[in-house]
C-alpha cells in the first residue's frame, strides 16, 4: 500500500542519477504476481478439513446468514465485530458449500485483490515500475498475507479494502481528470474496509486528512469550495468531504442491514432493538472487555523485531503431522526497519510524497496498537503495518537499483525473500511434515515456538 504521490520528478545522489518515473505502467505484472500468488496460496487451501484457528469464531458467525428466512431465524453471534467480512465469507460457503473450500475461498480472493490494488497504488504513488514489481514480490513472499489469503478470519478483507483504497486516491492524485469517480470508489471501499473490521478506522482517515492539509497548506482565501490545488484539482474541500466523509459512513452503515434479520438469544436482533447506535455501544464494551491471558499473545515491540509467531495449526490432521506458522519473512521484515528511515530521509530531503507516504501509513497503523485498548493482541495485527514496511524496502531498493554498482542489493533481496518463502512453504500451507518435532526446522527463535 502506498500514498498519493505528486508527478515524478529527477533527483540527483552523489555522483549517482537517481530517476524518477522510470518506465512504462507495469500492469502486466500487476496481474501476473497475484495470479502466481493465487495459485500458490490455493495449494491445499482445503487442508486442515476442519476450522483453523480463529476460525471458530467466525464460521459460525457466517452460518448464521446463510440461514435468513429459514424457520427458526438465525443468530446474531460474535457480535464484537462489524459484518461485512462475515457476510463475504458466508457468500464463499453459500457458492462453494459449507466446506473448508467454501470458507477460504473469499479470503482467497481478497488476499489476491489486496496484491494486485497493493501494487497498483505504489505505481500511481511513485511512478516507479522497479518499485512496484519488487513490492508485488515482497508482499506476495512476506508471509502475512499470503498465511492470512488461506484462513476464514476479518483481517484480510479489511486489507483488500484498504488496499483498493489506497489505488484509487493515489490514482485520483496522479490523474485528476479520473479524480471524481476514483474518490467515489475510494470512500465505498474505506466504509467496506470498516465494515470489515474496526481495526481499518485509523488508516481509513488518512485519505480525508490528506485531503484536508493539502489544502489548507495552500493557503487560499476559498478554502471550503475552492476547486485548484493538490492533491485532486478539480475537487473541492467540501466535495472531498462527501466522497471521503459522508460516503464511508454511508457504506459501513448499509454493511450492517442483514443484521436486521438476525436475532439475539431470547431477544430480537440488537439492530431492532437498539438501533445502530445502540448497537455499537455494545460492541464497544465487547471490543474493551479484558480477555483472559493468550498463550500466543505478543506485544508491538515483538511485531516489529519478529520475534513471536503464532501457530494456527500444529497437530496431526488428515493423516499426517501439519502445522501452519504465521511470522514475517526473516529476511524483510528486518531490512524493512532501515528502509523505513531511508523513506523518511529522503522523502524530506526532496519532499517525495510516496516515501512520506508509506512511513506515515506505517506510523498509523502501528501506532493504533500501541494506544488501542486492548491489553491482549497478536501478530496478525501486525499484517497492515507490514504492507507499508514492505512499501518502503521496495521503494528503497529502487533507489538502490538506480545505481548500478548497488543494483546486486536489490536482486539479492527480492532473491532472498523468494528464497525464505520456499523454505518455509510446508509450514505456511498445512504440509506434510516428517513428525511431531518437524517445528525445529523453522523455529529459530525460542518465541516461534
Amino acid at each position: 500500500m502506498a500514498s498519493l504521490a505528486d508527478p515524478p520528478t529527477a533527483t540527483t545522489a552523489p555522483s549517482q542519477t537517481v530517476s524518477r518515473g522510470d518506465g512504462s505502467d507495469p500492469w502486466v505484472w500487476c496481474l501476473a504476481i497475484p495470479a502466481i500468488f493465487a495459485a500458490l496460496a490455493s495449494i491445499r487451501l482445503t487442508i486442515p478439513s476442519g476450522p483453523l484457528f480463529d476460525e471458530v469464531h467466525y464460521l459460525p458467525a457466517a452460518r448464521e446468514f446463510l440461514k435468513i428466512g429459514e424457520l427458526g431465524g438465525a443468530q446474531y453471534i460474535n457480535r464484537e465485530h462489524p459484518l461485512l467480512a462475515k457476510e463475504l465469507i458466508a457468500l464463499g460457503m453459500y457458492l462453494f458449500g459449507d466446506t473448508p473450500l467454501g470458507w477460504r475461498i473469499a479470503p482467497l480472493m481478497a488476499g489476491t485483490m489486496a496484491l494486485g490494488a497493493s501494487m497498483r497504488a505504489l505505481w500511481h504513488a511513485s511512478g516507479e515500475r522497479f518499485a512496484t514489481i519488487a513490492f508485488g514480490v515482497l508482499l506476495a513472499t512476506g508471509f502475512h498475507l499470503f498465511v492470512q489469503s488461506r484462513i476464514a478470519m476479518l483481517d484480510i478483507f479489511m486489507a483488500a479494502f484498504l488496499s483498493v483504497a489506497a489505488w484509487h486516491f493515489a490514482a485520483a492524485c496522479r490523474e485528476p481528470e479520473t479524480g471524481r469517480w476514483r474518490l467515489i470508489l475510494v470512500g465505498v471501499a474505506l466504509g467496506a474496509a470498516m465494515g470489515s473490521k474496526w481495526n481499518a478506522v485509523p488508516l481509513a482517515m488518512v485519505p480525508g486528512l490528506t485531503f484536508f492539509a493539502a489544502r489548507l497548506s495552500a493557503g487560499r482565501r476559498r478554502l471550503i469550495f475552492s476547486r485548484r490545488g493538490i492533491p485532486v484539482p478539480g475537487i473541492s474541500l467540501a466535495e472531498a468531504f462527501v466522497w471521503l466523509g459522508v460516503v464511508p459512513l454511508l457504506i459501513y452503515a448499509l454493511t450492517f442491514a442483514p443484521g436486521y434479520w438476525l436475532s439475539a438469544p431470547l431477544r430480537p436482533s440488537p439492530l431492532v432493538e437498539g438501533g445502530l447506535i445502540g448497537l455499537h455501544s455494545e460492541i464497544l464494551e465487547l471490543q474493551g472487555a479484558v480477555l483472559a491471558p493468550h498463550a500466543y499473545q505478543s506485544t508491538w515491540a515483538q511485531w516489529v523485531t519478529n520475534t513471536r509467531g503464532i501457530w494456527y495449526l500444529y497437530e496431526f490432521t488428515d493423516n499426517a503431522q501439519r502445522g501452519v506458522l504465521l511470522i514475517g519473512n526473516p529476511l524483510t521484515m528486518l531490512l524493512g526497519l532501515p528502509a523505513l528511515l531511508w523513506c523518511l530521509w529522503i522523502g524530506l530531503y526532496r519532499t517525495d510524497w510516496a516515501r512520506l507516504g508509506v512511513v506515515v501509513g506505517y506510523g498509523v497503523a502501528l501506532g493504533f496498537w500501541l494506544i488501542a485498548p486492548k491489553p491482549v493482541q497478536f501478530y496478525y495485527h501486525y499484517m497492515m503495518p507490514s504492507c507499508f514496511l514492505l512499501a518502503a524496502l521496495a521503494l528503497s531498493l529502487h533507489d538502490l537499483h538506480a545505481i548500478r554498482r548497488f543494483r546486486w542489493i536489490s536482486w539479492t533481496t527480492l532473491a532472498g525473500s523468494v528464497g525464505l518463502f520456499a523454505l518455509f512453504f510446508p509450514i505456511l500451507t498445512a504440509g506434510e511434515l516428517d513428525g511431531p518435532m518437524s517445528f525445529a526446522k523453522w523455529t529459530w527463535l525460542a518465541g516461534w515456538r
